[in-house]
């Protein structure tokens, strides 16, 4: 990714500064209609009382967050710490009986806190995708897994499983759809891999340790089968130099993420102004792009907290997890936009790659996109919303490709070769600029409402125009630049070819003489 033709550092810091002011002025504009805005009658069931001792009250419109930080965090931590302690003691005494304890007190922990009932759901659901999974057949494990997963987001098979858990445990509700759910897609790898595999079959036994492994039972990520199944039943549990060093900083790390957050919801209120929709037509245009970039932001924050505390968890279990999700201030380009990077994996390895093979031809990459997204959008469960989320991300993905064919026509070949390297970055970043903020729209669609997108978009590109559109997308074009310097210095770091350093202010970026084909309109977008 990226290019690593170097610009000036003068241009650099001019960029930085540009960002830099634009964001802290977005940032106190979204404050003072926080503070002046705190009593309405909209706010009054998500804006709670805070921190005693910070006079503020606290944006609580986020279920998920306050049910991990705040409501439950003692139960979450019990079971957690037990997990850990059962394990450590396991993989100490008996170190290769460990993946049989994680199944043994993963049970008993679903069991004790979701009851008898719950379990023999779980467990008749793993009976039945590994009996079909015996047949050996891809398309049949697909049609039986996705066919399984659709019962738990359409009625009335919503409801009639559901009723198999009673009982007034708050949060019941999100723990069934959620281990449910990802239990489905665990079966669904476990099949798969089981038809790729030459001799015999895999036992049963594997697949309830594959799934009853707590850190990822309830909320994931998922960990395809074939790797867990190799980390789990390595014997070998010894770790590389500075490796615990490592897990315990980025156990401090998150721990100082969530502290952050917990401040930044009692002075700004991002995940509560979204659905005021009156309040929102009297702010200003910055005011109100500010909030819709930090709403994906937050988003990115919450699920790189949470996947990371799990991660953590699993890296003490000698695990490698999914890497937690790219950083939407990253992102300018639809392959890489996740917020799951386990279920980005999952879908990667047996459809978007099984289907569409290099990725070269667009008819392979149209049919790859399509199945991936509708995998997707029943995996978040159909609704408009998802539906006109999943179609507006599938373009995205292919207009891309298309654009990249495009581009490998002449004349734009020639003028990619008469033009500095340099040139050719800032031409890539002003297309990025524009595909970032159709990312941008997009997500906001999912995380918020039609109506805040809309709302968004009519400001940013039609009322706002010109003046808010120009200076949005130049401070963007600010960004997408940083961000490539970014990438450039970790090509210099991970690529054994050398790199030209930063040029200075007065002398021209050299353009590498061995690189006859720089191929900027092929990754366009990259």
């Amino acid at each position: 990714m990226g290019v690593k033709a170097a610009l000036p550092r003068y241009e650099l810091y001019f960029y930085n500064v540009v960002l830099c002011t634009a964001m802290l002025w977005a940032a106190r504009w979204i404050f003072d209609v926080s503070s002046s805005n705190s009593n309405r009658k909209t706010f009054k069931t998500s804006v709670q009382p805070g921190w005693y001792y910070s006079g503020r009250k606290m944006d609580t419109a986020d279920v998920e967050w306050m049910m991990w930080f705040s409501t439950f965090r003692e139960h979450v931590i019990f079971a957690l710490s037990g997990h850990v302690i059962f394990a450590k003691i396991c993989s100490l005494l008996a170190p290769q009986y460990r993946s049989l304890v994680f199944m043994v007190y993963g049970m008993l922990a679903v069991f004790t806190s979701m009851g008898w009932a719950y379990v023999t759901l779980i467990l008749s659901h793993c009976v039945l995708l590994y009996s079909i999974s015996l047949v050996k057949l891809r398309w049949l494990c697909f049609v039986a897994g996705l066919t399984t997963l659709a019962t738990f987001k359409m009625e009335p098979f919503i409801s009639w499983q559901a009723g198999f858990v009673t009982g007034s445990f708050e949060l019941r509700p999100l723990l069934f759809y959620g281990g449910c759910g990802f239990t489905i897609m665990r079966c669904m790898s476990f099949a798969l891999e089981n038809c790729e595999k030459k001799d015999g079959n895999y036992s049963i036994l594997e697949l309830l340790k594959y799934n009853f492994y707590l850190p990822f039972f309830y909320f994931g990520p998922i960990m395809t089968f074939d790797k867990f199944y190799i980390q789990a039943n390595n014997p070998n549990l010894t770790r590389k130099d500075g490796e615990m060093w490592n897990i315990c900083l980025q156990g401090l790390l998150h721990l100082g993420v969530i502290m952050i957050v917990a401040v930044l919801l009692h002075f700004m209120y991002i995940l509560t102004i979204p659905s005021d929709m009156k309040l929102l037509k009297n702010i200003s245009d910055w005011a109100l792009v500010g909030l819709a970039y930090l709403n994906l932001v937050y988003d990115w924050v919450k699920a790189a907290v949470m996947f990371g505390v799990i991660n953590t968890i699993s890296r003490l279990d000698h695990l490698d997890p999914p890497k937690p999700p790219k950083c939407i201030t990253m992102l300018y380009v639809f392959s890489e936009t996740h917020f799951d990077r386990g279920i980005n994996d999952f879908l990667c390895k047996y459809v978007y790659n099984y289907l569409g093979g290099k990725h070269d031809n667009v008819l392979d990459e149209l049919i790859a996109s399509l199945c991936t997204f509708g995998i997707a959008a029943l995996w978040l469960g159909p609704g408009w919303v998802v539906f006109i989320w999943a179609f507006l991300n599938c373009f995205g993905r292919n207009f891309e490709l298309w654009t990249a064919q495009f581009f490998t026509m002449e004349p734009f070949i020639s003028i990619e070769m008469a033009i500095s390297e340099s040139m050719s970055r800032r031409i890539r970043a002003v297309f990025n600029t524009f595909n970032f903020w159709t990312i941008v729209l997009y997500n906001v669609l999912a995380l918020n409402s039609l109506e805040f997108a809309k709302l968004v978009a009519k400001r940013l590109l039609l009322k706002g125009f010109p003046f808010t559109t120009i200076t949005v997308m130049f401070v963007t074009y600010c960004l997408i630049q940083l961000i490539k310097e970014r990438e450039r210095r970790q090509a210099l770091i991970d690529d054994p070819d050398p790199i030209p350093p930063p040029a200075p202010a007065s002398a021209p970026t050299p353009k590498d003489p061995n690189n006859d084909n720089l191929e900027i309109w092929t990754k366009m977008f990259y």
